[in-house]
């Protein structure tokens, strides 16, 4: 009994920390939608406004790196905390933020990708369990989830009121790797908002990869596509992205009709 007290003290005292912004809620997926996914882990992070509230809410997904991929959601709370932090610190909330994660390998052994089946699957989930503005879901994600941002935007622009890939591949088999599919990726992004950004020094991804996305789209007709480069940033720009009132004012700013 001692044991189930203190579980149920210990339980109380994170769901009040959780209603307080203090800490994420770690969500997971149904049983049956596990089944249908290839490279999710089925546990992610949700943070939430405090307090209770029926009304809509805007939804900014966030993907993370490669250094985050495995089965421990502890493990990526980093850069999504800073992002909850900034929406506050800007003024754009009540908004909530979703982080999923990457496992390292698949079913069958494959490495670990983000994929627009998976990400549909998780996010046809969050419209069901979470209160959803469904004209304002924001996408953003850094390296590994910067080509996550790219190929899920390019795959579903209609889910998006905008994107913002952050030194994000453009291709499946590598951080240098550009997609065979890059001028119908190109067609799509035209159709939604997108902000990239990139580190003028970063020998992880060249930031041609990010330029040459951006070129494409607006040759497709984009005409709210743009990149900024940060010309004494490397792979790390994300850090000072996240930190900077443009990108929220930016993101929380658009809106689907």
């Amino acid at each position: 009994m001692k044991i189930v007290r203190v579980f149920v003290l210990w339980l109380a005292l994170a769901l009040s920390a959780a209603a307080q912004g203090e800490m994420p809620v770690v969500h997971k997926l149904d049983q049956s939608l596990q089944q249908k996914t290839k490279f999710l882990n089925p546990e992610y992070l949700v943070f939430l406004p405090a307090g209770n509230t029926n009304a809509k809410l805007p939804l900014l997904i966030f993907l993370h790196g490669a250094g985050g991929v495995g089965d421990d959601i502890n493990q990526i709370k980093g850069k999504p905390t800073e992002i909850w932090n900034g929406i506050r610190n800007f003024n754009k909330g009540p908004a909530l933020v979703v982080a999923p994660q990457c496992l390292k390998q698949g079913k069958n052994g494959e490495r670990g990708v983000w994929t627009p089946e998976d990400l549909n699957i998780l996010l046809q989930h969050l419209k069901a369990t979470l209160p959803v503005d469904e004209r304002r879901i924001y996408l953003t994600g850094i390296s590994m989830g910067g080509y996550g941002t790219w190929v899920w935007g390019a795959h579903n622009p209609e889910h998006f009121a905008a994107i913002a890939p952050i030194v994000g591949g453009i291709g499946r088999e590598g951080p240098k790797d550009v997609t065979p599919d890059l001028e119908q990726w190109a067609v799509n992004l035209a159709k939604i908002p997108v902000y990239a950004f990139v580190g003028a020094l970063d020998k992880t991804v060249p930031p041609e990869r990010s330029e040459r996305m951006i070129a494409a789209i607006q040759k497709a007709g984009g005409k709210e596509a743009k990149l900024k480069v940060y010309p004494d940033e490397g792979h790390n720009a994300g850090r000072v992205v996240v930190s900077s009132a443009e990108f929220y004012d930016w993101m929380f700013s658009k809106k689907q009709n």
